[in-house]
């Protein structure tokens, strides 16, 4: 398979004919060429995506107009839904029943951003009671122009859409970089939005490596705003780059999510969603319930059933049938979480299963589902998001303890905490300090609601409304109403 660039409406080659490996995780062989896009192949597409904007051709069609090359694409990406779904299992490594929720999702999201400019048609205006009856105040809300979208590896397609779906939806123009590691489901994608018949720059694909390709488009003075996905370290030199020339920049950033366990939850409930906040998608997730928390009472017996249960689970290539826990995405990536824990050790934390490659998987990039118990607070294990599939226990006495341990954390992403006493769910979701809180379950994740973190885990907000919002200027027109005198030369009173 050999991929291309998708710029100003036409599929080709790099400038430089650059192209780098896709590596299927699950055998660690190269099955795939991409293009390797650098600075003068982003010059070109966000040259596109500038003269498509102020052109009009996108922005000034009618919402319902718009709204019908989003369903068309909604459209595409179901008629592709296998195939899709095992290019991301290839790419990425994760199961194939969880590759097609992503794709399903990735369609959805479509659907539900052209219901949403359908819907408010014609509603972009709003007037507004300046209290002078000489004024006429309106707030008109309209697109922000270029979009830069720097989407991550661990859901390929459908972190691409969450920006892509809401900015083609408000009228914007659109550069997206993927991950390298994970990028050929969104050059499907290119040519599913070039089968619609989106006009030719309004949206563009480069792929290529984060230090060139990446670097060149934040760095873009034609571009409007900045929308990334991914590490804090990356975000931080992302927000640094937006800081000239002053863009918007929205950041969807790391975690270290906790979930707190009280004493009344049914062992076996808390044991099935502690599992799937950690080790669904291989725990390669930004909201990873990665901190568990477990009152006294039952901490003992909770660990000794999640020791059992974790051991169950069927691991290998994502397209076996059965198989619930994939490769790691990447050698890079797999290496890294094997030197933290190598460090972890040395930690004083207690290893209850894992740590390493499972055995009977001599290929592939595999971790086992591992399980650390009684982490001192500040073992980098406790601290830092990991980004696979290790999770850490330690227990809790009182309310107040679970909500400080819980939000004694740089990140805020998300959390979650269960309990049969719903009104201690509440009392506690309310102190909690994060973008996201989940009561008696962790992961669930909707079109409809907006999605974001606090503190280090980003700026702004994607999904839902705030995601199309994000998409938005806001813009004031007042105007004075020519049958009544001004007066200001001849020292009338204005206020």
């Amino acid at each position: 398979m050999q991929t291309e660039l998708y710029i100003d409406g036409t599929f080709g080659p790099a400038d430089d004919g650059a192209t780098f490996p896709a590596v299927d995780p699950a055998t660690e062989q190269e099955f795939a060429a991409v293009a390797s896009g650098g600075a003068s192949d982003i010059d070109r597409a966000v040259h596109a995506a500038r003269s498509a904007f102020d052109s009009g051709v996108w922005s000034g069609l009618s919402p319902i107009v718009r709204a019908a090359f989003l369903r068309k694409i909604a459209q595409g990406i179901i008629e592709n839904l296998d195939r899709l779904s095992r290019l991301e299992t290839q790419d990425n490594g994760k199961p194939l029943p969880e590759a097609k929720w992503d794709i399903e999702d990735a369609a959805f999201c479509f659907e539900y951003y052209a219901e949403m400019i359908e819907t408010e048609a014609g509603e972009n205006s709003q007037l507004v009671d300046v209290g002078d009856s000489r004024f006429e105040s309106a707030i008109r809300r309209e697109p922000v122009g270029v979009v830069a979208a720097i989407t991550p590896w661990n859901f390929p397609m459908l972190m691409a859409v969450w920006k892509l779906a809401p900015a083609l939806a408000a009228g914007c123009t659109v550069v997206l970089k993927p991950s390298e590691l994970c990028s050929l489901t969104c050059y499907e994608l290119a040519k599913i939005i070039d089968a619609a018949g989106v006009p030719k720059g309004v949206f563009n694909l480069v792929t290529g490596m984060g230090y060139s390709a990446g670097a060149a488009l934040t760095a873009h003075k034609l571009v409007d705003k900045i929308a990334f996905t991914g590490s804090v370290v990356t975000g931080e030199k992302v927000m640094q780059a937006a800081s000239v020339g002053i863009r918007t920049v929205s950041l969807e950033l790391g975690g270290k999510s906790p979930l707190i366990v009280f004493d009344d939850c049914q062992i076996d409930k808390a044991v099935e969603w502690i599992m799937f906040g950690i080790f669904w998608n291989k725990g390669e997730v930004c909201s990873a319930t990665s901190r568990v928390l477990v009152h006294e009472k039952i901490y003992r017996k909770l660990i000794a059933r999640l020791k059992a249960e974790t051991e169950r689970i069927v691991i290998g290539p994502g397209t076996h049938q059965g198989v619930k826990l994939g490769p790691i995405v990447s050698r890079g990536q797999y290496d890294k979480i094997l030197a933290v824990l190598q460090r972890a050790r040395n930690s004083g934390a207690t290893l209850l299963t894992g740590g390493g490659r499972p055995k009977g998987l001599d290929r592939g990039y595999y971790i086992a589902p591992t399980i650390y118990t009684d982490v001192p607070y500040d073992a980098e294990i406790w601290c830092d998001e990991i980004f696979g599939p290790v999770v850490c226990l330690n227990s809790f006495e009182t309310e107040a303890e679970a909500i400080e341990l819980a939000n004694d954390s740089p990140f805020g992403l998300a959390a979650a905490v269960m309990s049969d006493d719903l009104d201690l769910c509440d009392r506690v979701a309310a102190k909690l300090r994060a973008g996201i809180v989940w009561i008696n379950c962790s992961q669930p994740t909707f079109v409809q609601a907006p999605w974001g973190g606090y503190k280090a885990s980003g700026i702004g907000r994607e999904l839902g409304r705030a995601g199309y919002e994000a998409y938005l200027e806001t813009k004031q027109i007042t105007r004075f109403e020519h049958t009544q005198d001004w007066g200001w030369y001849q020292g009338a009173e204005v206020s």
